[in-house]
């Protein structure tokens, strides 16, 4: 019934393309006013904080992981799932009295077959690998070949020159991740007449990675762990290492929908846009990844409607698609902006993963007070850094600071100069000793034991830092709808006092990692 609705209530992207109803950021206001907005702001956040709560916003999980289980375990763009996801949302939505809209897009699908590795000998053993987005898969029941380790440097498979060494022609190619991108890493590895490319992580943890677009593959390519990786290198240097290889993936293409909803009033001059995807992957019903993100925002939505404020500030909701597949959503919605359109959004706020079990407080470092990774996020970036670290100390909440490393959906915002931020608690990135003491749970253990998984479930949630983030979303909302001011008041960076946090590399989406 959820997917026969999905197509029932598709309508026309409403961009909000308002004409410019007086100045930004409250310039040019007298005191009075200023006064006065910062009055509401304040009324508004804190009744936004006191009624929206994990226990409400709950219940919208509870919806996401019924419509996985009846739609093959999974509501990834593209399918029935996400059909049905996209429809609960817009109908909470819409009776709550929002201005509601599908934005409708084409997509490359891809779903993963198969993805298996096993030494065949000298000893025989299975290897967890992960099939990258993209790849050209294997014939049915794979191949057997010999496995061939591409020598190590800093740029490890990525020339010609790195096949010299051995003959590969008809093998499978065991290669290092780092120094460019897996495509360029297989591309050269067929080049040299490899028929498979195995990527090992330089980091802990398993290697899931995408080859960046449809086409690019060259030959089947798979992601293994650092730890399988060294292994297999270790059994290369005894001698002669067998492997069975089967990685298979349906691509084709798709068409899926972001869900936009956003207040009937509110100076369109002024628009505040807080987004979540909704999209899981195909390996399960996602309900961390990002159901947690999106059953945030939907509950603040709703809490905002039933509120007798009437947002100074337009405010706009996004629940994101495929995401999981390259920020594509994100990236259609700010691709088909005007400039004027652009520059009437005042901020861009993320929330992707806020309820990992084994989580971090993470804050997206829009200073990049941190120095870690990418550089500062645009103007205006490190305000909303200091606002939602502001709220987190006033609520007596540790947190950390965050690269922008362009792993969701708050990238493609980025990119046009639209001022980031938001939170997230951790993905496949393992938990330090330090921060199990900061935040509890387990040293040495990712953050989400069940990322990309079929357990990221129901089960797979940590309502108290569910709660701590929905909270933070409220008084966003509550301020940002009301009053501007603070992205334009001065920062001075403050390094995090943790350990920060999703780990380097640029991504295509989040989690699928391209390169080093």
């Amino acid at each position: 019934m959820a997917v026969v609705a999905a197509t029932a209530l598709a309508t026309p992207l409403l961009l909000g393309a308002a004409p410019h109803h007086g100045p930004s950021h409250g310039s040019g206001h007298s005191k009075h006013a200023s006064k006065s907005a910062s009055k509401e702001a304040v009324k508004l956040s804190r009744e936004l904080v006191k009624n929206a709560s994990a226990r409400d916003a709950y219940r919208h999980l509870q919806q996401f992981q019924a419509i996985a289980d009846s739609a093959g375990g999974h509501r990834a763009a593209g399918s029935l799932g996400h059909d049905a996801s996209a429809a609960y949302v817009y109908r909470q939505l819409q009776r709550a009295g929002y201005q509601v809209s599908y934005q409708t897009f084409r997509f490359p699908y891809t779903e993963t077959l198969a993805e298996k590795l096993g030494v065949v000998s000298p000893t025989p053993r299975d290897v967890t690998i992960k099939a990258m987005t993209y790849t050209p898969s294997t014939p049915v029941g794979g191949l057997t070949a010999g496995l061939v380790n591409v020598p190590v440097d800093d740029t490890s498979g990525c020339e010609a020159s790195d096949y010299a060494s051995a003959n590969f022609t008809g093998k499978i190619a065991l290669i290092k991740r780092g120094g460019c991108t897996f495509a360029d890493k297989q591309a050269a590895a067929a080049e040299a007449g490899a028929t498979g490319a195995v990527i090992y992580n330089n980091t802990e943890g398993l290697l899931s990675g995408t080859l960046g677009e449809a086409g690019a593959g060259k030959i089947p390519t798979g992601g293994v762990s650092q730890e399988e990786g060294q292994r297999l290198v270790a059994d290369l240097a005894g001698g002669e290492v067998t492997v069975s290889f089967e990685v298979r993936q349906l691509q084709e293409e798709r068409t899926t929908r972001n869900v936009i909803a956003e207040t009937r009033g509110g100076k369109a001059a002024n628009t505040v846009v807080l987004g979540a995807h909704l999209d899981s992957v195909t390996e399960g019903p996602g309900i961390n990844d990002n159901g947690s993100g999106s059953a945030g925002l939907i509950e603040v939505a709703l809490e905002l409607a039933k509120s007798k404020s009437k947002p100074a500030n337009k405010v706009r909701f996004a629940w994101w698609s495929a995401e999981e597949n390259g920020l594509l959503g994100s990236e259609a919605y700010v691709a088909g902006l005007s400039e004027k359109q652009r520059q009437q959004i005042k901020l861009y706020l993320n929330f992707d993963m806020i309820a990992s079990p084994n989580g971090v407080q993470f804050v997206y470092d829009g200073d990049d007070s941190d120095g870690v990774g990418a550089g500062p996020g645009p103007e205006g970036s490190a305000q909303l850094e200091r606002d939602i670290n502001k709220f987190l100390d006033g609520k007596g909440k540790k947190h950390e600071g965050t690269d922008f490393t362009g792993r969701s959906d708050y990238g493609p915002f980025i990119e046009v100069g639209i001022p980031s931020g938001g939170t997230f608690t951790g993905a496949e990135g393992i938990k330090t000793a330090a921060q199990a003491r900061t935040y509890g749970g387990e040293a040495g253990v990712a953050y989400d034991p069940c990322y990309h998984a079929a357990c990221d479930d129901l089960s797979n949630i940590s309502l108290r830092h569910f709660d701590v983030n929905i909270d933070v979303i409220a008084n966003a909302v509550g301020t940002y709808a009301h009053d501007l001011r603070s992205l334009t008041r001065p920062v001075k960076p403050v390094p995090s006092t943790g350990t920060p946090g999703s780990g380097g590399g640029l991504h295509d989406g989040h989690g699928h990692e391209v390169t080093e």
